[in-house]
């Protein structure tokens, strides 16, 4: 039988200089980071209801939404948002439902005085919402017919608040954690190699929801994180690699080791990219709107982080002047003997 695996093509031992294209590469990456961070600065993120407050209401005419209904509802509800949810694949039913955005509603006599019960306020705030999305609903029955209510999602300013806290505390203690795990690995140059690529990940993904005013949710705190992960392990097995081949040549320059390493991984990373890539393309095309924030972040993630574990995280080991001779390079039985 034919053999048409994509292994067959690569080749066995590939020696691209990609440690002689660091500084191209170096200067591509700090233009993309301070692109990002002004971006962050001018545009900011368009955070969704998790992170502002507010509810949303889905409803279902029956057949596919009418085209004026957009206009009707953003001249009615200032600052709405409107939405066509097409259905899944393999759903019995042939038309979109609508997904109707309401921003953070301010309840009426609501107090300014700080010390004011934090539950009370925010049943004030829900109560608020709810009263809104009463009113959305009965001006949309009184246009149009056939209307049926699918769902609501109500959140409050103070929960959006304490979503938006929690989730910058996940991806700092995220990246804290691998900070202390790779150092306590390796060596304290490869653990802070290794969290500027992951904060070059991180910052590139959010330059992008910031470029094209992408929904920033709790799902997209989710994908990041995931990002991290995926990046990490990308960067520890090129570690890894670099750390055995300290030990297998000696006398040979850092920084062609590092290239010789880089290249010993080039297959596998290629690989796992590759078919991760497709799976999460897979998703984005076919899991529906629900899905596409999320896919897109791992998508863009996948393939920054790819690129960090090669030029960002092992060329860092140079120029944080990773010492020859220390313990990493050193094989056990060397140290056994000078002990």
């Amino acid at each position: 039988m034919r053999d048409i695996s994509l292994v067959r093509i690569l080749p066995v031992e590939p020696r691209v200089p990609f440690i002689s294209a660091r500084l191209v590469a170096g200067v591509i990456s700090i233009i993309a980071v301070i692109i990002s961070m002004t971006l962050f600065i001018t545009k900011g993120l368009n955070y969704g209801l998790d992170f502002t407050g507010g509810v949303v209401t889905t409803v279902d005419f029956g057949v596919e939404p009418p085209a004026d209904v957009q206009n009707f509802v953003q001249t009615r509800f200032e600052g709405s948002q409107v939405q066509n949810i097409s259905q899944p694949a393999g759903s019995l039913i042939d038309h979109d439902y609508l997904r109707i955005s309401l921003p953070l509603q301010i309840e009426e006599g609501g107090s300014d005085d700080a010390s004011a019960d934090g539950e009370a306020e925010r049943q004030a705030q829900t109560d608020a919402q709810q009263v809104a999305q009463a009113a959305l609903f009965e001006a949309l029955e009184g246009q149009y017919d056939n209307l049926k209510l699918i769902s609501t999602e109500t959140v409050s300013g103070k929960v959006s608040g304490e979503l938006r806290r929690k989730g910058l505390i996940a991806v700092v203690l995220a990246l804290g954690l691998v900070l202390a795990y790779i150092w306590f690995r390796f060596e304290w140059q490869f653990g802070l190699g290794a969290v500027a690529a992951l904060l070059h990940d991180v910052i590139l993904t959010l330059g992008v929801f910031e470029l094209f005013q992408i929904e920033f949710n709790l799902a997209i705190i989710a994908a990041i994180l995931t990002i991290v992960g995926y990046s990490l392990n990308d960067t520890v097995i090129v570690y890894d690699r670099i750390r055995e081949n300290l030990r297998k040549y000696k006398k040979m320059p850092l920084a062609e080791v590092i290239n010789i390493s880089i290249n010993d991984t080039l297959s596998r990373t290629i690989l796992t990219s590759m078919t991760t890539l497709l799976a999460l393309t897979a998703l984005y095309v076919l899991g529906g709107p629900g899905l596409e924030g999320f896919s897109f972040a791992m998508i863009w993630g996948v393939i920054v982080g790819t690129y960090s574990s090669i030029f960002v995280a092992s060329p860092l080991l140079l120029v944080l002047k990773l010492k020859r001779g220390s313990r990493i390079d050193a094989p056990k039985d060397d140290v056994a003997k000078t002990v």
